[in-house]
């Protein structure tokens, strides 16, 4: 192997820069030649590439997004476009890709491998939604950034005896929520995977005034049944104690300098995903497993289903009494 490209693709990530970092300057420590592909898939079936040194990726370990940047590909999903995104690469001597992204993202990596190209994916998605890896790159920034935000709509609740409805990304996995809940000291938190209805909500929000708390914030997955919109119209109608508003967090979530677990994490998993590709073991991708960055199947990856530990909902529960 001679010659090796990396992307980054989907939605983009905190410490994505960190991994494509790691990536061009673990191979080019190794004798490699290593390619930045700009804009995902898009810019693989353009042709969107140049050759990176160690210089290039110097001074971007602490930029939030991706400085190769990323784009939704509807092309890419079509049997002629993957042939075009391999001709592409073939075009170039590419012998190698590490693709950075979640799972559409590494979807599209393991049909490139089914079309004989090495490939390693990489996990980057800040909803946690990835199978077979214990965090995903960006994960650690998000729920950092989530918390720092409520700690300061806590002051102007309290001074108001307000109660906040904050939605947080997380359209299918509600991990954000649930655990930026229970880091935030949320009074109630609403995600897709644990339905709760809005007369529960309301009693909580009640018993909170009662209890003399001067404020109460709910943090809702933005794919749980009901909207924050929703549930601030309700808790308008039904409960009179606090004042209730709403804050939409939004893109925010995704950006900002990378976290120090972030920055490592993406680094460890890009340094292996070469190493991957140098022994062999692509269609893989790279995992944390425990304190170990480990190799899985792309088929498993993309044939399950991401679960999340709904221990931590009760735990949630508890300790918001």
């Amino acid at each position: 192997m001679k010659r090796i490209g990396v992307l980054t693709s989907g939605g983009d990530a905190p410490g994505m820069n960190a991994c494509v970092r790691a990536v061009v300057r673990s191979g080019l420590s190794a004798g490699l030649e290593v390619y930045g592909i700009r804009r995902g898939y898009s810019g693989l079936i353009d042709g969107d590439m140049e050759p990176l040194s160690a210089r290039d990726v110097g001074g971007i370990i602490q930029r939030g997004g991706t400085f190769l940047q990323t784009a939704r590909s509807a092309e890419f999903m079509t049997v002629e476009g993957r042939k075009q995104a391999v001709r592409r690469l073939n075009d170039r001597l590419i012998d190698g890709l590490v693709i950075i992204g979640g799972n559409g993202s590494l979807a599209g990596a393991y049909e490139l491998h089914k079309m004989g190209v090495a490939v390693v994916g990489v996990p980057g998605s800040i909803d946690n939604d990835v199978p077979f890896t214990d965090m995903s790159i960006g994960v650690d920034t998000a729920l950092n950034t989530m918390v720092h935000i409520i700690d300061m709509i806590k002051d102007t609740a309290s001074s108001h005896q307000r109660c906040f409805l904050v939605q947080v990304m997380g359209r299918h996995h509600g991990y954000l929520a649930l655990i930026g809940g229970i880091i935030s000291g949320a009074e109630v938190t609403v995600i897709p995977e644990k339905e709760i209805p809005l007369e529960q909500i309301a009693s909580a929000v009640d018993d909170a005034y009662i209890r003399g708390k001067t404020h109460a914030i709910i943090v809702v997955a933005e794919g749980a049944r009901f909207s924050a919109q929703e549930i601030a119209d309700y808790l308008t109608k039904t409960s009179p104690g606090f004042e209730v508003r709403v804050t939409v967090l939004g893109h925010v979530q995704r950006g900002g300098s990378p976290t120090a677990f972030d920055r490592l994490l993406a680094t460890r998993m890009g340094m292996r995903a070469v190493q991957a590709l140098l022994a062999g073991e692509h269609g893989t991708m790279t995992g944390l497993r425990g304190n170990r960055i480990e190799l899985v199947p792309l088929e498993q990856v993309v044939q399950s289903t991401p679960s999340l530990d709904l221990t931590n909902y009760d735990i949630a529960t508890m300790l918001a009494r």
